[in-house]
């Protein structure tokens, strides 16, 4: 196959990017692929945490929307759970693709957004790049096709007319038509596993990028809630998959278990216990795999070993730099290893 299609779902832990990039980097180094694609969200403008392989920048007032806090909740969210909404009389935004990276380049982007007839969207080039465009209004996105293979963007939008409010941007997807590892990271501080229904768009904007593999790593903001319930727990995960299934009906499931956490930063959490336990349950149900992050990191109150070794924040919730790409190369290890085995096997029948 020429690509594979990898969404990835989660919270704080993914926006970080820390996560995303070492699963992302491994997949591709199985080839040493350099296409496939990856889908970005320009976070800076928005007043956000941006992934350090990329780089994202704009000019205007944007405010920010996500699926996350019901007051930044707005309509027509798509599969990013985030958009950057404005109503100025003229905006600039884009991004870079740094060398961390693969791909490092591309040569097509979509463009999620509105479609609002009071604003045009273009392209802020005026040198000899060679493209053409193609607007598909009903599945959400412009797409914009290169002759040549870039590692950067720069849009503008000017607003036409007051007739109608707001053009919103919901993310890119940024392809690279040769032979890899295409992976979406859909991190948005502060998702639980019932924030993403909350996205009208989700489905319609998914089946652009239809997933062979979703990574699930929801869980830590449940757990922090005084109503969680495995059977809740497991609920929201279902109708969020069965929302997937229509627009990818055979794709493989990968469910990882809750990091361990604290409730404050003195008061060790329990819940995570039940969310592993629900991980398995949904593991069998949909016939997916769990990676059981929560036993490896050490379980119960390990979180306070990885603070005390530097790897993990004050809060004894969310990891560093080091701690992040520490489990995330654990975790590809697991997935190669689990691959290759099973390789194995198909050849020697």
């Amino acid at each position: 196959r020429d690509r594979v299609n990898i969404v990835h779902f989660g919270g704080s832990h993914i926006q970080a990017g820390f996560w995303p990039e070492v699963l992302m980097n491994g997949f591709q180094a199985e080839g040493n692929y350099e296409g496939g694609g990856l889908f970005i969200f320009p976070f800076k403008i928005v007043k956000s945490n941006t992934p350090s392989f990329y780089r994202s920048f704009g000019y205007g007032k944007f405010k920010r929307c996500r699926c996350a806090v019901s007051r930044e909740m707005c309509d027509n969210l798509g599969m990013s759970g985030m958009a950057a909404v404005t109503n100025d009389s003229l905006t600039t935004f884009g991004f870079k693709l740094l060398e961390t990276i693969r791909p490092k380049t591309f040569n097509s982007v979509k463009v999620y957004h509105n479609f609002n007839p009071s604003f045009e969207l273009g392209l802020n080039h005026e040198s000899t790049l060679k493209y053409t465009r193609k607007d598909y209004e009903k599945k959400g996105y412009t797409e914009f096709t290169f002759e040549t293979f870039i590692d950067s963007l720069n849009f503008y939008t000017v607003r036409k007319d007051t007739l109608h409010k707001d053009f919103v941007l919901r993310g890119f997807s940024i392809e690279n038509s040769n032979p890899g590892f295409y992976y979406a990271s859909m991190g948005v501080n502060g998702a639980a596993s019932g924030s993403f229904l909350r996205c009208t768009e989700f489905v319609n904007e998914l089946k652009s990028i239809p997933p062979d593999l979703v990574i699930f790593t929801l869980g830590v903001n449940d757990t922090h809630d005084v109503n969680f319930t495995k059977y809740g727990f497991i609920a929201k995960h279902d109708s969020l998959i069965a929302q997937i299934k229509k627009a990818s009906p055979n794709c493989a499931i990968l469910f990882v278990t809750t990091t361990d956490n604290y409730m404050t930063r003195k008061a060790s959490n329990k819940r995570p216990i039940k969310a592993a336990e629900a991980a398995y349950e949904l593991m069998e149900k949909h016939k997916g795999a769990v990676y059981d992050l929560y036993a490896v990191m050490g379980g119960y109150k390990s979180i306070y070993k990885w603070y005390k070794a530097g790897l993990a924040a004050k809060d004894k919730v969310h990891f560093n730099g080091r701690g992040y790409k520490l489990f995330a190369g654990w975790m590809w290890e697991a997935i190669d290893r689990s691959y290759k085995n099973n390789s194995k096997v198909k050849e020697t029948k």
